[in-house]
């Protein structure tokens, strides 16, 4: 089953967060991004991304490439399985997030499988694909939202 969906942070961050600055002139410190190769600073136009294939093995990975990655999932929960909610150790939980129906034509199964996880004490465990990369997650019933 795979119903489209919108994600929300269920969680907001109230860490504070410090800067690093010259204690002589209250200058901030900047971190520059320089090539090891050549030993310069490159523009934000020069820096691309790469996959580490191995340690001394980088794979230069265009957006265009990510673009095209075929993520059907993108938008959507793709229901794989469900488990019981017992069998799931919290301490893997990572930042949690509230599913919402996106449009229309979600909002029945969204709510179809909203109930059936409320029902039956289970938790979904969907295939989620976020930021061209595929994450391992888990949905249980929380209210009108799913977590």
């Amino acid at each position: 089953m795979t119903i489209p969906i919108k994600v929300m942070p269920a969680i907001e961050d109230h860490s504070i967060s410090f800067r690093q600055i010259h204690t002589a002139d209250g200058g901030r410190i900047r971190y520059r991004k320089i090539c090891e190769i050549e030993d310069r600073v490159l523009d934000p136009d020069e820096i691309g991304r790469a996959y580490e294939a191995s340690k001394d093995q980088l794979v230069p990975v265009s957006d265009q490439e990510l673009d095209d990655l075929p993520l059907p999932t993108a938008k959507a929960i793709d229901v794989e399985a469900f488990v019981e909610a017992e069998r799931l150790d919290p301490i893997r939980f990572g930042k949690p997030y509230f599913l919402q129906a996106d449009g229309a034509v979600a909002a029945k199964p969204y709510v179809l499988l909203r109930e059936a996880l409320q029902r039956s004490d289970k938790v979904a465990q969907p295939r989620a694909a976020r930021r061209a990369q595929g994450r391992r997650r888990r949905h249980r019933p929380s209210g009108p939202p799913l977590a």
